[in-house]
């Protein structure tokens, strides 16, 4: 009897063990039509009522303790899949998912999405590239930064430019990747477009507060952007033709199903379309300027649980000119002067992933990262056998090697946890400057060949993150991390630790509120005069006595989630800096040495204010509204008299307004509208005559000079900024390919706004404020092919 009854006991021991075995489901969720890794789709247990989300290579784990799994792998866009699963050990799982033609609500019924307002994290947006791709443009040229601007909390510098002012801060606190790679300088012409091409791109994601820990380097915002992995299924291409570029993009598989390439390359044709007209209007005289990108990236799946990546990209601009001069009246003389001014990037990725177990996922990164600048000139004269040259050439630029290793592990599908390091060898060129010169004649030769400016700086970076997300029942999420990061340059080191938490309440189904506290630390400084990204902007690392700069952020909001895929949220946000940087009044970066510090001035700044945003994602009609009331401040002690002043890009009120609109297959649509405040500008109020020049320290420039009086920093503004665009895309499904026409209108109602304004006189010589406008209403047109 004791033998029977120790017997069954062991045997309800087993089945109760038996019973509360866990599991692990884990593997990839990937488009069926091209294999590319899918990010952030989402894998949902029907029974259980549990869930996670893929992570940006396509990886999911989900840990379960039942007999029976019932799957729904969902994404918006993308037909539903469903998996019914026998759960008696670890399975691992290859998922794959067929793409809907249109966005429409009948593909999202049956889905287990997860909804805005269940994310613990709020302030992250995440744009589809064919949103990107059907919204107006200036000139027709797709731009992701463009659309950017159009979002709640974030800002354009100015008219036409690229650039990011994220709540309250300025170009240079943006941590812009691409593939996980800093990029220095994201703009083209000036500022006027991005460097990337939507060809190439595969997800789109900005975060404005509530920052992972995993992220870290800048104050006021992350862009992350990651490129496609290239189709391993068979050969495609796109191409476009536009008015000022034209764009190639091949993909297809090295090995069918193993391994793929995909390589986009984009440049601007305006210099050789202008050519002959310059030539012809100036007697010989050649000038032109042209920019162009090269994407690619090559991956191969080495094993079920182990894949490499090899990514880069290159990019660069270049303005020329050249004159001649020549006669043969009473001595031979010829002149040739030429003119040069580039910039550009190139970056390259070497990444590898292993799945180390089900539950805990492995990523090691190479990286390496370059931005220069250089400006020459040179002329060379002969006259009558002597021969005279002369040149001059300046660079300036940054360059970086990384690594970094990082791990995603999943105990349990209430529980993810990321931890992970990396390191960064900096060189900074803070500028150095070439002159040559030499000389030759009867009279023999002589000659100069000298080199000035500042030397390379070299700086260390290291960092460390953990970062845990997790569900404490039904109600409440919390994501908790720290980011721990040591910059050490010139024999000084600066540590720093920054503790990041997201909270997620859910109020009732589909409603939930959001807070968020984030405190950031950046180590490189941006020198800039210029409000439009020019490429002469230098990077510069802290030192004795430049400080790094600092941010403490919170953020709270209230989120909704509509039926038919709308979305509403309202966010108010506080954030704090210390370390910022100005030019002292009349400095700039001309003539830099080695004590550029003393021409730089350290403050502080607030920035405040609340976000609205309603958006659709589905159906036909997709698109959002987005209203932004701020305030952003700046105090430096020796600027503005000591007194607080507004930043150069507060707003106080910002409306964007964007909408798709699909008719049928051969017919779309798009609607972009745009408000924003004037611009804060410094104007004079007052003049007089002085003898005294007002850029000398002393008397010795004589004459009689015009003195300005300012009663403060940008205590003006310029009339109010808005903007009506306008894109029709018509489509048609050829035997071989499918051909695009795209027509689009840039500001449809010629509104002349403000670029910069000065004082001139009119007519009868009384002064006047006037105003420089740049773009006018202007028509696009650009055919493109798929194949």
């Amino acid at each position: 009897m004791k033998r029977i009854l120790f017997t069954l006991t062991i045997l309800l021991i087993f089945l109760s063990a038996t019973r509360a075995q866990k599991y692990t489901i884990s593997g990839f969720v990937e488009d069926e039509r091209n294999g590319e890794r899918m990010i952030s789709a989402s894998v949902y247990d029907e029974i259980s009522k549990k869930g996670t989300i893929t992570n940006v290579y396509g990886f999911f784990s989900l840990t379960l303790n039942q007999p029976e799994v019932k799957l729904i792998i969902s994404f918006v866009g993308y037909n539903s899949e469903v998996r019914e699963i026998k759960l008696t050990q670890d399975v691992s799982l290859n998922l794959k998912m067929k793409s809907t033609i249109t966005l429409k609500e009948a593909t999202v019924v049956g889905q287990r999405t997860e909804k805005q307002s269940e994310k613990t994290q709020m302030s992250i947006t995440e744009i589809p590239i064919q949103t990107v791709k059907s919204l107006p443009v200036l000139l027709g040229e797709t731009d992701i930064i463009k659309v950017l601007q159009l979002l709640p909390g974030v800002q354009s510098g100015s008219e036409g430019s690229s650039g990011l002012y994220v709540r309250g801060g300025g170009p240079d606190q943006n941590l812009i990747l691409l593939d996980g790679v800093p990029i220095y300088n994201a703009d083209h012409l000036f500022g006027f477009f991005s460097v990337f091409n939507t060809d190439a791109i595969q997800n789109v994601s900005l975060i404005k507060g509530g920052f992972p820990a995993r992220y870290g380097g800048r104050l006021s915002s992350v862009l992350d952007i990651r490129m496609k992995e290239g189709n391993n299924k068979e050969v495609h291409g796109e191409g476009s033709i536009g008015i000022i570029s034209s764009k190639l993009m091949v993909e297809g598989p090295l090995k069918k199903e193993k391994s793929s390439f995909i390589i986009s390359g984009r440049r601007t044709y305006i210099d050789i379309l202008t050519q002959p007209l310059i030539k012809a209007a100036t007697n010989g005289t050649s000038a032109g300027y042209y920019f162009w990108d090269l994407n690619g990236k090559l991956n191969y799946t080495l094993s079920e649980k182990d894949r490499v990546y090899l990514s880069f990209y290159g990019g660069r601009d270049k303005a020329y000119g050249r004159t001649k001069d020549e006669y043969n009246d009473y001595q031979s003389y010829k002149r040739t002067t030429d003119f040069g001014l580039s910039w550009g990037n190139m970056i390259s990725a070497f990444r590898w992933n292993r799945t180390i177990t089900p539950k805990l996922f492995m990523n090691l990164t190479g990286t390496f990262s370059s931005y220069n600048f250089k400006i020459a000139e040179s002329e060379k004269t002969t006259q009558d056998g002597n021969e005279t040259e002369m040149a001059f050439e300046y660079k300036s630029g940054i360059r970086d090697w990384a690594a970094k290793l990082d791990f995603d592990y999943h105990p349990s599908p209430n529980h993810t946890i990321m931890f992970g390091g990396g390191y960064i060898y900096h060189t900074f060129i803070p500028g150095i400057s070439l002159f040559r010169y030499s000389e030759t004649g009867g009279q023999g030769s002589s000659g100069l060949d000298t080199t000035f400016g500042n030397n390379n700086i070299y700086a260390h970076e290291s960092n460390l993150f953990v970062e845990d997300e997790m569900r404490l029942g039904s109600r409440l999420s919390l994501n908790l991390g720290l980011h721990f990061s040591i910059f050490s340059v010139q024999d000084v080191t600066y540590p720093s630790l920054q503790p990041r938490a997201s909270l997620r309440y859910m109020l009732y189904e589909n409603w939930s509120v959001k807070a968020a506290y984030s405190d950031m630390a950046q180590n490189i400084h941006l020198l800039t005069n210029s409000g439009i990204g020019m490429p002469t902007d230098l990077w510069l690392p802290v030192t004795k006595k430049i400080k790094p700069q600092k941010s403490k952020q919170i953020a709270a909001g209230v989120f909704h989630d509509l039926p038919k895929g709308f979305e509403v949220s309202i966010e108010g946000y506080f954030k704090q800096m210390t370390g910022l940087i100005e030019y002292k009044e009349g400095a700039d970066y001309f003539g830099l040495v080695e004590t550029w510090e003393n021409k730089v001035e350290t403050g502080k700044g607030w920035a405040y204010g609340a976000e609205f945003l309603i958006r659709k994602n589905t159906g036909n009609t997709t698109g959002w509204i987005g209203y932004t009331l701020s305030w952003s401040q700046r105090q430096f002690d020796n600027l503005n008299f000591g007194e607080v002043f507004p930043y150069r890009y507060d707003r106080r009120h910002d409306i964007g307004l964007a909408v798709t609109h699909k008719f049928n297959d051969n017919t779309d649509v798009g609607l972009v509208w745009v408000y924003g405040t004037g611009t804060a500008v410094s104007l004079p109020v007052e003049t007089y005559p002085s003898t005294i020049a007002p850029w000398a320290n002393d008397q010795s420039f004589s004459g009689l000079y015009t003195m300005y009086h300012y009663d403060g920093r940008n205590q003006f503004r310029m009339p109010s900024y808005h903007r009506l665009d306008i894109s029709v895309n018509l489509h048609k499904q050829l035997k071989r390919f499918k051909r695009t026409w795209s027509f689009g209108i840039y500001n449809v109602y010629n509104r002349k706004n403000p670029f910069f304004l000065y004082f001139g006189t009119d007519d009868w010589g009384n002064k006047h404020l006037k105003q420089i406008s740049l773009f006018p209403m202007i028509p696009s047109v650009s055919y493109s092919l798929i194949f």
